[in-house]
């Protein structure tokens, strides 16, 4: 037919074919969530071993009869702030045990966590779930962390479409699943289900 141009070859790909959505369920993922895969926080418990021991040597240290006038003041001054940066140290690390586990029970029923479970992405929720509970603790690093890597597991709406993932609606739902006939065996949609014999 004049005006219509050549036909499409048969295998090539159109330049403005949009790609399919995965559909998430909306209500989420169900069961249990995966086993946490991440060590305990080395670097931290290590600050805070450190403090400790240090706060302890000084602590014996101030027990010498020997140690008297401006070296005891200074000594206590070293003390003091060893068993504060300990009990900081200590404090945090029992904050952040107490926030990798509640984040990481939320975030296993969330509708993404279908799509992380198939692509097997425990490690990579993991590591989000420790800059995170990090970066609820005021660390400004692990918030920047945290976001891209929030970006990357869809925890967005804009990330959700970069992934191309979308979270079914019930209408969404309503559509896959299979319409029940009435007992009449016509479809429901069909304006003559309503009819019924007179006798």
């Amino acid at each position: 037919m004049a005006g219509m141009g050549p036909a499409p070859k048969p295998n090539a790909r159109r330049r403005n074919a949009s790609v399919a959505m995965v559909n998430l369920p909306a209500a989420g993922r169900e069961g249990t969530p995966p086993r946490w895969p991440l060590l305990p926080d080395i670097a931290l418990q290590t600050r805070r071993d450190t403090a400790q021991r240090t706060s302890d040597d000084l602590e014996l240290k101030l027990a010498e009869p020997t140690l008297t006038g401006r070296r005891r003041t200074a000594a206590q001054r070293k003390a003091d702030t060893a068993r504060e940066a300990a009990a900081i140290l200590t404090a945090q690390l029992a904050a952040q045990e107490r926030v990798e586990a509640e984040l990481w029970e939320q975030l296993w029923v969330l509708p993404q966590a279908v799509e992380w479970e198939r692509a097997g992405w425990v490690r990579e929720v993991a590591q989000y779930v420790r800059w995170k509970a990090r970066a609820e603790q005021g660390d400004l690093d692990a918030a920047k962390e945290a976001r891209q890597l929030g970006d990357r597991l869809g925890l967005t709406p804009l990330a959700l479409l970069r992934l191309r993932w979308r979270v079914a609606t019930d209408e969404d739902e309503r559509a896959v699943r299979p319409r029940r006939r009435p007992a009449s065996g016509r479809r429901p949609d069909d304006p003559r289900a309503a009819l019924h014999v007179v006798e």
